[in-house]
Formats: structure tokens, C-alpha cells, sequence
């Protein structure tokens, strides 16, 4: 059983930045591919990015690319999502999630497709 836990999140003008961290615990954390989805109010989860168990691999979702990043330390157990150049489109909860998998390359943007996920923290971008 994997527990992980976001934070990071906050409030943020227009044009400024945040960095999310998601502290995994329980499992062999590099045998996990991972991911960041978000929901904002009234509107279904959506994926936003995805990394490989080792991090040599990565899926952006359209709206995010070229001004988010994410990025994973092993050894740290941690994912990190840096998000620049916010925009008021950006609020909502993101969550982590999780996949366990035998393919170290392998990305996932399907939410079905994760096992785990966190409890969620909350961006807020102002305009």
C-alpha cells in the first residue's frame, strides 16, 4: 500500500509560480510511474502531466506544456511539479497518483489506470 502525500499548493498571481511536492511512502516508490491530475470546481479531474518509474520519460498534458515541469527523486521518494507562468485556468486541486509497473519507460494519463492518489492540495491563481 502506497500513501502519498501533496503540498505546495497556494495562492499565486497571474504569471507567477508554485512548486508541488508529493512525498510517497509505503512502496518501492521506483517501481511507480506517476502522475498529477487536477479538478477545479464543477469541472471533471482532467491529467495534466505524467513520468516514468525512472524518470526518463514524460507526457504533458496540451494546456500545461512549456510552462510546467515534472520531475522525481528516487532516492527522495518525492515528485515534483514546477508551474510557471500560472494562469486563473489553473485553479483547482491537483492530485498525485501512482501506478505500479514493470515498464520503466511507460507514461499513463488515464486516470483508471492509477492505483494510489493523494488527498489532493489546492492552487489558487488570481488574476
Amino acid at each position: 500500500q502506497v500513501q502519498l502525500v501533496e503540498s505546495g499548493g497556494g495562492l499565486v498571481q497571474a504569471g507567477g509560480s508554485l512548486r508541488l511536492s508529493c512525498a510517497a511512502s509505503g512502496g518501492a516508490f521506483s517501481s511507480y510511474a506517476m502522475g498529477w491530475f487536477r479538478q477545479a470546481p464543477g469541472k471533471e479531474r482532467e491529467f495534466v502531466v505524467a513520468i516514468s518509474s525512472r524518470g526518463r520519460s514524460t507526457h504533458y498534458a496540451d494546456s500545461v506544456k512549456g510552462r510546467f515541469t515534472i520531475s522525481r527523486d528516487n532516492a527522495k521518494n518525492t515528485m515534483y511539479l514546477q508551474m510557471n507562468s500560472l494562469k486563473p485556468e489553473d485553479t483547482a486541486v491537483y492530485y498525485c497518483a501512482a501506478k505500479r509497473t514493470y515498464y520503466s519507460g511507460s507514461v499513463y494519463d488515464s486516470e483508471s489506470e492509477y492505483d494510489y492518489w493523494g488527498q489532493g492540495t489546492q492552487v489558487t491563481v488570481s488574476s
